[in-house]
């Protein structure tokens, strides 16, 4: 995902292959995110940090999610204050949308990003559900964080779910790793092996964490491009994986286009599973034409990597342009057991994300 911040970056060197750790070192197993859910959380755009504007221009994407959601799962709506719910149900009630699987939690939040600041739900191996706590600073102290940093200490004690808190030992964005289901972990060094993030922190150290609390053993390092974004380039923006044995990304030329360095995309078309198996891969288009929003910004190409598996449907980015039914097709065929629907992202966009981005799952 990529957010507000544009830096220049130098280029980085080629990643090096890293080893795989023994699995009995893993304790917690996050399921992967096409698991069956519980319930998708959301954060709803409020005025409280960048005013009535930025609000009014979001509120319409969280009404279509919202909306596609509630057929197949519950959807637990993180409002900043009492007014705030009184709005939101009110712009429900206007697009008669049902309440019946809608859940309401009211906290202050700095920002809409839950994929990145929300709770990370595992279980050990006996099946019980527990919060993960990790750390989050504004990736990289970029933005006000204080009330999303402490989001999913107040999520756990409301549903009477464990806490396990890491975020004295770890900053770890949601967007920032992307897993395979079968032990793997790819993510990219910039956004996690950072000064700003974890400062010191080896690569051996960060397998070692993510061994133990998502339960990965394999490990595909890109090294992305640190000041490229305010995330410093999350994986979730470029490459996916859609299931197991597939990998979902661009073509080359748009890879490059998105800044993806030269030495990541030939590490990612020849990155292995667990198994030593290489992966399948899917190539979505870019965006035709540049995203203008709703009110006239021009936001050049946009990607369509950045969509949410939900129980019954696929929330994938929509913009307005030609190529949604040619990449809203593509998913489809991926998952031919849920609905593929499009959801207008182009406001979002402007901020620098999609769908992926504000949406977290809680597995059942």
């Amino acid at each position: 995902m990529l957010y507000t911040l544009f830096l220049s970056c130098a280029k980085e060197e080629a990643p090096t292959e890293s080893p795989v750790i023994d699995t009995p070192s893993v304790v917690y197993t996050m399921p992967e995110e096409s698991a069956l859910h519980e319930g998708t959380w959301l954060q709803w755009p409020h005025e409280y940090q960048y005013g009535k504007t930025y609000r009014n221009r979001l509120d319409q994407t969280w009404i279509a999610m919202t909306k596609a959601l509630i057929s197949g799962e519950k959807v637990h709506l993180i409002v900043y204050d009492k007014n705030e719910q009184e709005r939101v149900s009110e712009l429900l009630k206007k697009e008669k949308i049902s309440f019946n699987n809608i859940d309401f939690t009211i906290a202050p939040t700095d920002d809409v990003w839950v994929r990145d600041n929300g709770p990370i739900y595992v279980k050990d191996k006996n099946g019980k559900l527990f919060i993960e706590d990790w750390g989050f600073n504004g990736w990289g102290n970029k933005a006000s964080y204080s009330n999303c940093d402490g989001i999913p200490t107040k999520l756990a004690k409301k549903q009477h779910i464990e806490t396990i808190s890491i975020n004295n030992l770890m900053v770890n964005e949601g967007g920032s790793i992307e897993i395979d289901g079968n032990g793997t972990l790819m993510a990219c060094k910039s956004s996690i092996l950072n000064k700003n993030r974890n400062p010191g922190m080896t690569q051996q150290q960060a397998e070692a964490i993510f061994t133990k609390y998502l339960g990965v053993t394999k490990f595909i390092w890109l090294e992305g491009k640190a000041g490229l974004d305010i995330t410093d380039m999350h994986i979730d923006g470029f490459a996916r994986f859609a299931n197991k044995s597939t990998i979902i990304t661009m073509t080359d030329e748009d890879l490059l286009y998105w800044q993806v360095p030269d030495n990541d995309i030939n590490k990612l078309y020849d990155a292995v599973n667990k198994n030593g198996e290489s992966y399948s891969f899917v190539k979505l288009p870019l965006t035709k034409n540049d995203v203008l929003t709703t009110y006239g910004k021009n936001l050049g190409k946009a990607s369509y990597i950045n969509y949410y598996i939900a129980n019954n449907v696929v929330l994938v980015p929509n913009y307005n342009d030609p190529n949604d039914a040619v990449a809203n097709r593509i998913i489809q065929n991926l998952y031919p057991g849920r609905q593929v629907i499009g959801i207008d992202c182009r406001n979002l966009f402007a901020n620098g994300g999609m769908v992926h981005c504000v949406t977290q799952q809680q597995p059942k």
